[in-house]
């Protein structure tokens, strides 16, 4: 599909029209300059900026059909140059997205959104003091959202307001990311930093010497400052790839040099790989006072874990979920991944039929995504995966099975190239939601990030947003650790220093 777009040069337009078309179409290529072939269609703008942002579309099919849409949107006073384009290219993508929806007969349920983090958006109107209506009404008229994704959105706002109360008011603790680099092998749709253990034993011990010295000079600082902590994740790769006494002295360390860890507000590790729980590991668990870990199927078709290169069995994965659950561990999340290549509607529904029997605190329904370095994306032709209308209805079952068994929403996530334009959706039984989600996804505090490939968000008393990670390969980690957490302890003392974030 080759889309021509006339009437606007700036090329910043060029992207967020590209993941636009994306949502409607198959293998698109959008030009704003006429190139060789002639197009599928041509889109012709017109665009006046003043005090109102004025844009009109008119979409001229090669077959005769035209379709037209128009939108204005008023222009903030004051507004710097990055605020009045954000307001022109927003404008822009509303008239277009209406053009395609028009054409196409398809309603896209999130308008136009190809960000990751729509409930943000709601959290912010109400910090602003609007009322659900007008909140709502905003979302409606400025981002095209229907109104059924505006409900869910509403559902999960109030679901973490009820177990983050204070969420709004989190500014001056952080959180802490670690990231522990390896994996049994890699997943076909994985692009995290994950590295198969075998053979790798002196990367994992240079690499945890690394981690225990990020752990104890960030620890340090924390204590310095009197800043808290108010939640510990730790995520990969898988983090019970390392061994049980590995585990040990790791969660020593964080006791030894974070402030105040018996109040930190949750703890959290991923178990994910069924293949790397031990008795061993779930001992260290208890005894460090751990009890929220994940075990994740990601599929109950033992086809499918083998085509997405899972070496565990589905049985494995229930033995261990068992196992774990014998030795006290009282917040199990699980994840279902729908649209795994072969799979369609009776695979999920066998899945949700095997979850029911295990009944975990926590179910996290991801739709599959097309990531860009995955080796499920560089080999697109071997890897089958459902239509649209499939996926949408196996969405449609994760949410009538989550309702009817006592899980409510309180997270969502979405990525682009996702299956269907849809979304990633937290679901859990009361009081066992996981506070980090909350925080990872709402944006309303730093998050410092140890580890290989860990990624911090510093986030600054105005609410800005400055990104850091660390490296994503083991050995360029062993060999630059100290400078990177020097790097984050000057940041942070950036942030604090003369800041209403100091106490």
């Amino acid at each position: 599909m080759y889309i021509h777009i006339k009437g606007l040069k700036d090329e910043r337009f060029a992207r967020p029209l590209q993941l636009i078309a994306n949502l409607f179409f198959e293998e698109t290529s959008v030009s704003l300059e006429k190139v060789s072939g002639e197009p599928d269609f041509v889109i012709d703008f017109e665009l006046k900026v003043g005090h109102q942002v004025e844009v009109q579309a008119t979409l001229q099919h090669a077959d005769g059909q035209t379709f037209q849409a128009q939108y204005d949107k008023e222009m903030p006073r004051e507004a710097t140059e990055k605020e009045q384009f954000k307001v022109i290219k927003n404008t822009v993508a509303h008239v277009y997205l209406s053009v395609l929806q028009d054409y196409t007969k398809m309603v896209q349920k999130w308008g136009i959104l190809t960000g990751i983090r729509p409930t943000k958006l709601l959290h912010k109107s109400l910090q602003e003091g609007l009322t659900k209506e007008e909140a709502h009404k905003k979302l409606k008229t400025d981002y095209l959202i229907t109104d059924e994704k505006i409900q869910l959105m509403q559902d999960i706002v109030d679901r973490q307001l009820a177990v983050v109360p204070d969420l709004y008011d989190l500014q001056n603790e952080v959180s802490i990311y670690i990231g522990i680099p390896f994996c049994p092998t890699k997943c076909a749709y994985c692009t995290f930093p994950a590295y198969a253990i075998n053979g790798r034993q002196g990367s994992v011990n240079s690499f945890l010497g690394g981690l225990h010295f990020e752990m104890r000079k960030i620890g340090e600082w924390l204590k310095e400052n009197d800043v808290k902590i108010t939640t510990v994740y730790y995520g990969g790769g898988t983090p019970t790839s390392i061994t049980a006494e590995e585990m040990d002295m790791l969660y020593e360390e964080m006791y030894t040099s974070f402030p105040d860890v018996k109040n930190i507000r949750e703890v959290t590790v991923e178990a994910g790989r069924p293949d790397t729980i031990t008795p061993e590991k779930l001992e260290v668990l208890k005894k460090w006072n751990i009890d929220r870990i994940s075990v994740n199927p990601q599929s109950y078709t033992q086809e499918t874990l083998k085509a997405i290169g899972r070496h565990h069995t589905v049985e494995e994965t229930i033995e261990k979920f068992h196992l774990a659950r014998q030795m006290e561990m009282n917040n199990i999340n699980m994840d279902l991944i729908i649209g795994l290549p072969g799979e369609g509607v009776a695979e999920f529904q066998h899945s949700l039929d095997e979850t029911e029997k295990l009944m975990p605190e926590s179910l996290t329904i991801h739709t599959l995504s097309f990531k860009r370095a995955s080796e499920m994306t560089r080999n697109k032709d071997r890897y089958k995966v459902a239509s649209r209308e499939e996926i949408i209805e196996m969405m449609d079952l994760g949410e009538k099975w989550t309702k009817e068994h006592g899980y409510a929403p309180y997270y969502l996530y979405r990525q682009k190239n996702i299956l269907g334009n849809l979304e990633n959706v937290g679901y859990s039984l009361p009081n066992q939601e996981s506070i980090y989600n909350i925080m990872i996804m709402e944006e309303q505090q730093t998050i410092i990030g140890l580890g290989c490939g860990a990624a911090s968000k510093f986030i600054d008393q105005d609410g800005k947003i400055m990104h850091f990670a660390n490296p994503k390969d083991p050995k360029t980690y062993n060999d630059s650790f100290e400078e990177y957490t020097n790097k984050k302890i000057s940041i942070l003392n950036d942030i604090y220093k003369n800041s209403a974030l100091a106490k």
